[in-house]
This record gives structure tokens, sequence and C-alpha cells, in this order.
């Protein structure tokens, strides 16, 4: 039996994309509208994992979801690092100078935005996710709309690109994490990477005091993150994401910082993809 993969988005959309290299293309796919019914198919058993973009090189860290992984008691157990192209896509046997609208995922229209400076007469119009246009633009034979999405959504829905990779920064990649319900997914001298988060007071040097107990435990801190704890004002939640070479030193880490913070939780152990 197929596994089914909770994807934000349409076929044709870069979630579609992480799932299908990250698993394999037979995997089955249950297209969500938002990111929030992503997890709640994940918690309902209405799929097996999920894909769920955390971070743009550009656009930084998606926020939200960070809260989402946390409230919901979701694991991840990998992760993905997918380069963005953007490309300018219309129903066939039209010039840039016919389209009067493009419309595209509102992070998308702003990492093009130099391009379409160049067009003053196209206007820009938000959707929710970069496939979603295209599909419709085939499914309504729309003329005279364009989309903004990879080549993937291109060839999915028949459409014609007539600009490649118009985002401003070439250099454009979107970090995507494997979400389960449970931890356990490979053998622990796999694993050399994990998300943690914990809370601290509003203290000098506390955070300082955390970044010392990693370092001294050998462990290389890539990302940390830190949102209010709404509930609790002047409280801060770090979300840290750190790489060892030993499971042995993250163990060591665990549990000085248990001691150390509040409400101190591993969100997931996993394999680096860098």
């Amino acid at each position: 039996m197929n596994l089914k993969i909770a994807i934000q988005g349409i076929q044709g959309s870069f979630h579609h994309q992480v799932a299908h290299q990250y698993f394999d293309k037979n995997v089955q796919l249950h297209e969500c509208s938002s990111f929030r019914e992503v997890v709640t198919s994940l918690k309902t058993n209405q799929s097996d994992k999920a894909v769920m973009a955390i971070e743009n090189s550009i656009a930084g860290a998606i926020l939200p979801n960070y809260s989402l992984i946390d409230k919901n008691e979701l694991h991840i157990i990998g992760e993905f690092y997918l380069d963005i192209d953007m490309n300018l896509m219309v129903f066939p046997n039209q010039k840039i100078e016919d389209i009067t609208e493009v419309h595209s995922h509102p992070i998308a229209l702003l990492q093009c935005a130099d391009f379409f400076s160049q067009y003053p007469h196209i206007k820009l119009v938000e959707s929710s996710d970069t496939a979603i246009t295209a599909k419709r633009i085939e499914e309504g034979l729309i003329k005279n709309m364009g989309a903004l999405a990879s080549s993937v959504a291109a060839k999915t829905y028949n459409l014609e690109i007539i600009a490649k990779s118009v985002h401003t920064v070439k250099s454009n990649k979107t970090r995507f994490v494997i979400l389960k319900n449970s931890n356990q997914e490979i053998p622990k001298e796999l694993i050399n990477k994990a998300s943690i988060k914990f809370e601290l007071e509003d203290n000098p040097g506390a955070l300082a005091t955390v970044l010392n107990v990693l370092n001294n435990s050998k462990l290389n801190l890539t990302k940390i993150q830190s949102l209010p704890v709404i509930e609790t004002p002047f409280t801060y939640a770090f979300f840290v994401d750190v790489v060892f070479e030993k499971h042995k030193h993250f163990e060591k880490a665990i549990k000085i910082l248990e001691l150390m913070t509040k409400h101190f939780k591993v969100l997931g152990e996993y394999q680096s993809a860098n």
C-alpha cells in the first residue's frame, strides 16, 4: 500500500515536488488548502506523513508553521531543500503584452517584483498557492491571465512558459520538513540533526547560558528562531536546530537543557539534508 502524504497545495505545487522527490512518485497525495488542514490530515490519520515548508532563504521563517508543529505535538522526521524556480506561464500562443493579470502566492509575487516592474500594465493578484492558478487557466481556457509557478506546474497543466526564472535572487531555496505523529523513524546511529523547543524567562544571560551548553556538548547550532509566548508576557519560546557527529552528544545536552529551561521538547531527530 502506497504512503499517503499530506501537502499544502495541489499537483504542480512546490510541496508536490518535494513529496515526490523525498519519497517517490508512487505516493498518494492528500491535497490540503492550508497548513492547518495538513495538520488535521495527520492528526486524524487521513495521511501517513506530511510535507510542510518551514523557511525560505529570501523570505525567512514561516512562523505560524513552527507553532502548528509545536502545539499539535507533531514530529520532524526529515528535511528537504528545494531550489525555487519561478516561471511566468500562460495559455498557449500568447505574448507577455497580452497578459493583464498574474496570480500567485504572495511570497512568489514578492520574489519576482523586479521582473514585473518592467510591465506596469500587469496587475499582480495574490492566491493561496503557486499552482492553483495554472490549473484554473487550463480548466477555464483563460487567456490574458498568467500564473507564476514551477516548470512542473506548466507541464502538469499544459501551459506555455513565456518567461523563465523571473525571481530576483537566483539562489532561492525553501526548506521543507517531513512530519509524522511519532518520532521514531530512523536508527539512532544515522541521526545527526535535531530540532528542539524550549522557553526562557526574559533574564540577562539566559540564552547565552543555553548556547554555551550546546557548544560544550559539541553541538553546532544551525538555526534559532524566537517566538513570544502569548499567554505569558515577556516569556519567549525558542526553536533551535542543531547538528552533531554523535547522538550521545545530543543526549548529554538534552539532560542539561531539561533542567535549565521550561517546557523543553524534542521536535524531531533526523538526518541533515545538507
